[in-house]
């Protein structure tokens, strides 16, 4: 019988080792797993690579981490958001890597990583600083440059509804990377606000397919 379900937060970040390269659902806050963030960071698990769109805000989530020195680098579209202090001061301080991609090449690098395709050519960021040591070529007059697929090792990923098997449905703007870094990780960890029955979501309501999911665990268990 297959059940993905965890009992603990604890339990479902457990497999994630030092020096991860871990992808973080959410914009803003919407669809963060905070609490996965902070069961990782009460693991004491270090060196990480985040791959996210922002690099954390306040002292909780992503920052929580900066804050406590267990993130090597950030692959990020937006790292300075409002209240991003604890980032700030990490990468002033020499502390943390920074990756800056813009946030619509991101989302097609993680989308190609996850199809299991190669690099592509986009018109974003051609004759910038974020082009600079990648192959640019200019076709029929328009200037390209060439990136890379992006994968993580894990996925961490906030769902609002999961069965057993994995399947899961987001909540509204929830949805955002959540279900493209679910595609591109090799063992995704989801934290839901609650699991329902085997068969109870739609299957026009499955927004991640459970093939993509390794991990479940719920926030009201």
């Amino acid at each position: 019988m297959i059940d993905k379900r965890q009992p603990t937060l604890a339990t479902a970040v457990a497999a994630i080792p030092d020096g991860a390269q871990v992808l973080v659902g959410g914009f803003g806050d919407a669809g963060v797993p905070f609490e996965l963030l902070h069961a990782l960071l009460d693991q004491g698990t270090r060196e990480l690579t985040l791959v996210c769109n922002n690099a954390g805000t306040r002292d909780v989530g992503i920052a929580a981490l900066i804050l406590a020195r267990r993130v090597r680098k950030i692959i990020c579209s937006h790292p300075r958001p409002p209240l991003s202090e604890a980032f700030a001061n990490a990468y002033r301080a020499g502390q943390i890597e920074l990756e800056c991609v813009p946030q619509g090449t991101l989302a097609e690098r993680l989308r190609a990583g996850g199809a299991g395709l190669g690099p592509f050519f986009t018109p974003t960021g051609y004759g910038t600083l974020l082009a600079k040591g990648k192959e640019q070529r200019v076709v029929d007059g328009t200037g390209y440059v060439l990136e890379q697929p992006l994968r993580g090792d894990f996925a961490l990923v906030r769902a609002h509804q999961a069965d057993r098997w994995g399947n899961l449905m987001y909540r509204w703007a929830a949805r955002n990377f959540n279900p493209v870094m679910c595609m591109a990780a090799r063992h995704t960890i989801a934290q839901v606000d609650r699991f329902v029955e085997l068969g109870a979501l739609a299957p026009e309501a499955v927004m991640t397919p459970g093939i993509f999911v390794k991990t479940v665990v719920a926030l009201e268990e």
